[in-house]
């Protein structure tokens, strides 16, 4: 029974890994920062025509999710056109399917793109993130909207 079980969660770990694959010369889409030099921080969004889209921030792929049509040249007509959309949990550098992360607003650490949202897999890793670095309010992704990435943006 041991070793099913063993199998199943080796099985069930290649199946539902995530590798996000930058390299040196992968540049985020909105701030066109190089990717590589700030891996806390990596978001990425898949397309269901294949595309992948970097951002060196939450913030940043937030702004993307919520304005698009800023980037006519990814032809999103809807929300349907996402396929998967992934941040970096920021306790364990590993990638979070974003729709299940929770995002640490105004605390005491910034991204590159300035203040952030900081991701975590966790409401529980949030909330010990937040009272450890004055962290002022935990969102879930639904949660977020445009009106606080634009606040976030102007505090720059």
């Amino acid at each position: 029974m041991k070793k099913i079980t063993l199998l199943l969660f080796v099985l069930s770990t290649l199946l539902f890994s995530f590798e996000m694959n930058y390299d040196k010369n992968t540049t985020g889409l909105v701030r066109h920062l190089k990717i590589y030099e700030y891996p806390a921080w990596v978001s990425v969004i898949d397309l269901n025509n294949g595309e992948r889209i970097y951002f060196s921030s939450p913030k940043g792929m937030f702004e993307f999710y919520f304005r698009p049509g800023k980037w006519p040249e990814y032809n999103i007509k809807s929300e349907s056109d996402f396929k998967d959309i992934y941040v970096t949990d920021y306790a364990t550098s590993k990638p979070v399917k974003a729709k299940g992360a929770f995002f640490v607003y105004g605390s005491d650490v910034t991204s590159p793109a300035g203040d952030d949202l900081v991701p975590f897999d966790s409401y529980k890793n949030a909330e010990k993130f937040s009272k450890e670095h004055n962290g002022k309010r935990i969102f879930g992704f639904r949660e977020v909207n445009r009106g606080l990435i634009n606040w976030l943006n102007d505090s720059l």
